[in-house]
């Protein structure tokens, strides 16, 4: 849809609500099982390498699956779609609130996940032919919303359930929430979409799955099995291999299945690159924050939630903020001064300590919250606004697809950067303190020498990767500063572009 078009017709707020709702509640159940997984590991007698596989494999899925939106978006309504969406995420959470052995919750997961993997994209892609490019930067705070506050809290309520139930009322709440979203599809989601003749190239389709599920798998295993591992190595070559030949196919076919064209215009890529690199920063305290507090500082995961809650808060305040601001500013004056904040509080988590007070970590995630708020969604938008109407499902497709590929990475990084650095630190402190002692010490002072060790190094393997997390988001502010108001990009011809907008307009018939 052009803006024109946008312009002339209302948007259906009624329809955006019920996506919005249904994009929340799979979002938020993304992030629920974090704060759960030791109980979970209890409870089935499994080990943490076979735990992460609920988070692994609900990536791998996503990750597999997205590439296919910018097909699914144009072949089928946004009616069809979101139901059945919608519908395959509830089947999986009750198969996950129920399941008797770790297989059925680990299929539960995956069936969630092929759900939710088409949720953002089509969401993102209702909001974008919904409003003309003026106004797309207060729909996309509405958007980061959902996509920001909905993971942020997560483990604030997560700790608290686990604090007084068992780990399936995670997915016993979340139930009666998808199955009124889905009542409330069934009766008022309605779309005017004429059909749209496109075909799936199979081979483009096996490229894609054998591509992103052999990085997402082999970076997801790093942080576990090292980088020297096969099953590290291996799945990360033959994901490159299958992307480059991914990339060369949509190229030389007529109707790729993700139009990497989008990278002709160069705010789009610039938005891209930045998105990136912000990914692997943010995810920095999300992952090493709760090893800090519940492993190191005894801290409970009611508490480690809360400590997260108020920049939940904070972001869930600023997005439709940072939309206005974005409409009125750009991107840029955002960018920059939100990965500023983000820059300096990054440093500040490399200087923990076991005594830093609860207090000072509260306004500092907090602080960070607020500058990782400014950034997102004016880049991505930025982005999009350069891209013609017909290029939006292309342009959201592998936005999608590259930020849980730059998760992936992000989280095996820092990971792989904790432990390894946390290896080194712990010889060290050995040595040192062997060196130190007079007389053979008898087993008890020994246990406490060891367990003192441990902590120090593991906090000082902390410290190591936040000063990593610390230069990726340098990386990205000094990429801020070249980002540019996009000039609109060409449409085509008005006949083409009227059935795109067709196409892609969710507005409800009159």
């Amino acid at each position: 849809m052009n803006a024109s078009s946008a312009e002339n017709v209302r948007p259906n707020y009624l329809i955006i609500g019920i996506i919005l709702a249904g994009a929340f509640v799979s979002i938020l159940n993304s992030t629920l099982l974090n704060v759960a997984l030791p109980s979970m590991m209890a409870d089935f007698d499994v080990k943490p390498t076979t735990i992460q596989w609920l988070a692994t494999g609900y990536m791998l899925v996503n990750g597999i699956l997205i590439p296919t939106s910018a097909y699914l978006i144009q072949k089928f309504s946004v009616r069809q779609l979101f139901m059945t969406a919608m519908l395959l995420f509830t089947i999986g959470t009750i198969a996950s609130a129920i399941s008797p052995t770790f297989a059925i919750l680990l299929t539960g997961r995956m069936i969630q996940a092929s759900g939710s993997a088409i949720m953002m994209p089509l969401l993102m892609n209702v909001l974008l032919s919904s409003f003309p490019i003026e106004k797309r930067g207060s729909a996309m705070g509405v958007m980061g919303l959902v996509m920001i506050f909905a993971p942020a809290i997560g483990p604030t309520l997560s700790g608290w359930i686990i604090e007084h139930y068992e780990w399936r009322y995670l997915f016993y709440m979340i139930i009666p929430i998808a199955l009124l979203v889905i009542l409330l599809a069934f009766f008022k989601l309605r779309d005017k979409k004429e059909s749209v003749e496109t075909h799936l190239d199979q081979l483009s389709v096996l490229l894609s799955s054998v591509g992103f599920g052999g990085l997402l798998y082999g970076f997801s295993s790093a942080g576990d099995k090292g980088w020297d591992s096969p099953l590290v190595y291996v799945p990360i070559i033959v994901g490159v291999i299958g992307i480059t030949s991914l990339v060369v196919r949509q190229v030389l076919i007529d109707k790729p299945m993700l139009d990497f064209r989008v990278y002709k215009y160069p705010m789009f890529a610039l938005s891209s690159v930045i998105a990136i690199v912000i990914n692997m920063a943010m995810f920095s305290a999300m992952i090493l924050m709760p090893i800090y507090l519940q492993t190191l500082r005894g801290i409970s995961p009611l508490d480690s939630g809360l400590l997260m809650l108020p920049g939940a808060i904070i972001m869930g305040i600023m997005s439709p903020i940072t939309g206005k601001l974005f409409d009125k500013f750009g991107g840029r004056l955002l960018a920059i001064i939100g990965l500023t904040i983000t820059v300096a509080t990054t440093y500040f988590f490399y200087n923990l300590s076991m005594e830093t007070e609860y207090s000072s970590l509260i306004v500092l995630y907090s602080i960070r919250m607020l500058g990782m708020s400014m950034v997102m969604m004016p880049v991505v938008t930025n982005g999009l606004n350069s891209l013609p109407s017909r290029m939006n499902p292309h342009g959201t497709a592998i936005n999608n697809t590259l930020n849980q590929v730059s998760a992936a990475i992000g989280s095996a990084l820092l990971v792989s950067v904790m432990s390894s650095r946390a290896k080194l630190h712990a010889e060290e402190l050995t040595e040192k303190a062997m060196n130190s002692l007079t007389d053979q010490p008898d087993a008890q002072t020994l246990a406490n020498i060891k367990a003192e060790i441990a902590a120090q190094s593991t906090l000082a393997g902390i410290n190591d990767a936040f000063f990593v997390a610390f230069f990726i988001a340098i990386l990205a502010l000094v990429l801020a500063f070249f980002i540019k108001k996009p000039k609109r990009a060409d449409e085509p011809a008005p006949s083409q572009s009227n059935t795109n907008a067709k196409t892609l307009s969710p507005h409800a018939e009159r």
